[in-house]
């Protein structure tokens, strides 16, 4: 009871510990792991470790294969919550490059690693091919806390995050693929059973996967599961399609629970999010427990075994040549400039997936007395060990010292999407500027999907938004919601994050119309709030830009467009077509010359201008 507690404790610190240095968990967790494992037996007095996690005599978690069917099942949940953050509509973009990671990056690896592995450590085909197939995956749990704080093209982070995603069941598939050539036997008979194994993989995991998302989604929309189990039973289903397709067709489990998170992700389903919530908590406490189990699980004696020169060179090589080789030649005429590939070809950090697997696929072999298996966990712990420290700590340096650090970042989040949010999110989005926008109305956000935006659904109240790495240019925050509570609280929360540059809100009824209490981060204008900004909308639901004369001619019409309730200035728009966002306070701009533009919501200004009073006097005094 308490080796048990004392994991999930040391697990949960791991966390926060993680999350207070900004470092991906697995460094804490597989740090405290060996501490507790195979480190200390050399400072307790019967040198024993302090967490044995297999079963031996009197100390150990898991009797027998106990371990093996936690740890699987686990990273079936794992990889489930990982399916089900897949939006295709998400990579339209860079869509064929991460094709081509997933497809020739990672038979680079698998062949570059493995014959690496062969010819360095002496290890058969079999096993060297093993390891280099469990070295192929990165992985989102540790991509994202390494990219998550680090100003980059949407494109890149979005490459490296669904490559992350996706190669994790590829790269269990391709080891799957070979632990069976491994334990099938050898000659005609190797090959062509390990084919059939391989084969019934295939069909029972997409088999099994498609069909019980559709099952699972058709009971959730039906109501057949009441609000309060729907947690719960989604979890049992889960493990039911992981542990029925194991039994059709062995290690075909991992697929299927990732083809069904990938389907369901996909679906337009009521508590989604909810149940996205639910399964990310449970990830969370399942990586703590394994990385702690599986680290504490290595003994000191597989650490010696790799203690040598030639587990740095097949590091170096692994690292400086295959990871480049292989994004190199996937990023072939794509739209990517030089130093963005050579920062993909760096961050290549290894995670859950392949730790746990090469724990469990290691530990069954040495069980077989297969030669050569006792270096395939440490190899492999190794491997992420050694990338997730290396991308961790060099990754901003690196992204500065080659040019893909974005110095000021000038994306734009806006939140709400409301009519008027996605008037100007439109806007914005035709004149070149990255905008997202987050709304928790799943309608409003499909029309925002249908115009061509960039939106999602979340909860301001979530602490999960500053986890997406997505929005790491933004540098710009608009609060257009009807709600002035919730306007004021993500700027008070998300400033820090998202409004390096700028946070703003519209103004609220009691600040409309007094410029003593004009708040400093107020929008476009204090005379107008959220009804008069949808009332304007409602009526003229277009933007329009007007040239400006100077800097007299553009507060002239800054005075118009108080007085006339139906059009709202927007964005200042320099002659290199920069776009400044107006303040409520408007006349905080200064110089303005010829060549600027106002870019305005509403009525025409073109049209007011000329029937106002001091155009109607002019044209009088020049006849």
């Amino acid at each position: 009871m308490l080796e048990l507690a004392g994991i999930i404790i040391l697990g949960i610190v791991a966390q926060w510990v993680a999350w207070r240095l900004k470092l991906p968990a697995i460094l804490p967790l597989i740090l405290i792991g060996l501490l507790v494992g195979p480190i200390s037996t050399l400072y307790t007095e019967d040198g024993t470790k302090l967490i044995e996690p297999v079963w031996n005599g009197e100390k150990g978690l898991f009797p027998g294969d106990g371990l093996y069917y936690f740890v699987s099942l686990a990273i079936s949940i794992i990889l489930f919550e990982g399916g089900l953050t897949l939006k295709r509509s998400e990579i339209s973009n860079v869509g064929p490059v991460i094709t081509k990671l997933i497809t020739i990056g990672t038979m680079v690896t698998f062949f570059g690693a493995g014959i690496a592995a062969h010819f360095i450590f002496d290890l058969s085909w079999q096993m060297s091919f093993l390891f280099s197939a469990l070295v192929i995956v990165t992985g989102p749990t540790v991509i994202t806390p390494i990219l998550r704080n680090i100003p980059l093209k949407k494109d890149v982070s979005a490459i490296l995050k669904w490559e992350g995603i996706l190669i994790d069941p590829i790269g269990a598939l391709v080891a799957v693929l070979v632990f069976e050539f491994i334990s099938v036997g050898e000659g005609q008979a190797y090959t062509k059973t390990a084919l059939i194994e391989f084969g019934k993989i295939l069909l029972f995991g997409f088999t099994f996967g498609f069909t019980f998302a559709h099952a699972l989604a058709f009971a959730i929309k039906k109501n057949f599961i009441p609000h309060y189990l729907l947690n719960v039973v989604s979890l049992s289903v889960v493990l039911l399609v992981f542990v029925e397709s194991d039994i059709f067709a062995h290690e075909s489990g991992l697929l299927a629970v990732v083809v069904m998170g990938m389907v369901m992700g996909n679906m337009n389903l009521p508590n989604l999010k909810e149940l996205l919530y639910f399964k990310e908590s449970l990830s969370v406490l399942l990586i703590s427990i394994l990385f702690i189990l599986l680290a504490a699980n290595i003994n000191i004696s597989d650490m010696e075994l790799i203690y040598n020169w030639n587990t740095a060179i097949l590091f170096l090589i692994i690292v400086f040549l295959i990871r480049p080789l292989g994004v190199f030649l996937s990023t072939q005429g794509s739209g990517l400039k030089l130093n963005e590939k050579l920062f993909i070809g760096w961050v290549g950090p290894r995670g859950i997936v392949a730790a746990g697997i090469a724990s469990l696929f290691g530990s069954k072999l040495i069980a077989k007395g297969e030669p050569g298996a006792e270096y395939i966990t440490p190899l492999v712990f190794m491997i992420v060990l050694g990338t997730v420290l290396l991308n961790a700590t060099t990754a901003r340096l690196i992204a500065k010292w080659i040019g893909v650090f974005l110095e000021r970042s000038e994306g734009i989040l806006i939140i709400g999407a409301s009519k008027i949010s996605r008037i100007i999110a439109n806007y914005l989005k035709n004149n070149n500027r990255h905008v997202v926008v987050i709304d928790n109305n799943e309608t409003n956000i499909e029309k925002c999907k249908n115009m061509g935006l960039e939106a999602f659904a979340a909860n301001i109240y979530s602490d999960n938004l500053t986890d997406n790495i997505e929005l790491n240019d933004v540098g710009y925050l608009m609060a257009l919601t009807g709600n002035s509570d919730i306007n004021k609280y993500a700027i008070d929360k998300f400033q820090s994050e998202f409004g390096e540059n700028g946070s703003f809100r519209l103004v609220d009824s009691d600040e409309m119309g007094d410029p003593e209490n004009n708040p400093k981060e107020g929008l476009f204008s204090h005379t107008d709030d959220f009804i008069k900004l949808t009332e304007a909308a409602r009526k003229f639901p277009a933007i329009h830009e007007i040239k400006l004369k100077d800097q007299k001619h553009y507060e002239g019409l800054i005075e118009i467009t108080k007085a006339d309730d139906h059009i709202v200035p927007l964005f200042l728009k320099a002659p290199d077509g920069d776009l400044q966002i107006i303040p409520s306070f408007s006349k905080t701009f200064k110089d303005i010359k010829a060549g600027y533009q106002l870019v305005y919501l509403g009525k025409r200004l073109d049209q007011v201008e000329e029937q106002s009073p001091a155009s109607k006097k002019k044209a009088k005094s020049s006849r």
